[in-house]
């Protein structure tokens, strides 16, 4: 399997822009449903797919706080992880840590058996937007293009960052 810094994140079609729902589930099913890197997926079935992010949120509720959450629902039809990104100006309520609405909704699609994948993605997802200035930021792009490129670069760029990190601790553990 190749590394997840190979993978293209955040190309066109990734972001949805305008998010109208201001309930958790609908914003779900609304980002699913709008999203072209999810129409995109063969087979998949975006209703069945909506549904099974929702499952998971009623679990726990994936609002991490400061206006972001990061949803995710597993299925076979993804062989590779896609994420789409929501963009709601006036806010979703989330039932986040922090009781604030959700401006930035992050949805993970992953294949069941790449839980590992799923942890990476999510680990980068909150390291970005953990900086206030870079939420600001993409709260500020002015267009769907400009907000995919600024997250392409600095997912990818985080990505990798991360891989070379993994790998010299790999090495550095290494039988000699």
């Amino acid at each position: 399997m190749k590394p997840l810094s190979h993978y293209s994140f955040f190309d066109t079609g990734s972001v949805v822009w305008g998010v109208r729902s201001y309930n958790k589930f609908e914003a779900i099913r609304e980002v699913v449903n709008r999203s072209l890197v999810f129409r995109r997926i063969d087979g998949l079935d975006l209703n069945e797919f909506a549904e099974k992010v929702i499952e998971r949120e009623q679990l726990q509720s994936t609002g991490l706080g400061h206006g972001v959450a990061v949803a995710h629902g597993r299925t076979v039809e993804v062989l590779e992880p896609q994420i789409a990104l929501g963009i709601s100006p006036e806010g979703i309520d989330f039932d986040a840590l922090d009781g604030e609405p959700v401006q930035l909704l992050f949805i993970i699609a992953n294949h069941p058996d790449n839980k590992m994948d799923y942890l990476q993605i999510l680990s980068c997802l909150v390291s970005l937007v953990r900086n206030e200035v870079f939420r600001q930021e993409l709260l500020s792009c002015m267009s769907s293009d400009e907000l995919e490129s600024k997250m392409c670069s600095a997912f990818q760029n985080l990505m990798r960052k991360s891989e070379t990190a993994r790998a010299g601790d790999s090495a550095a553990h290494a039988p000699q």
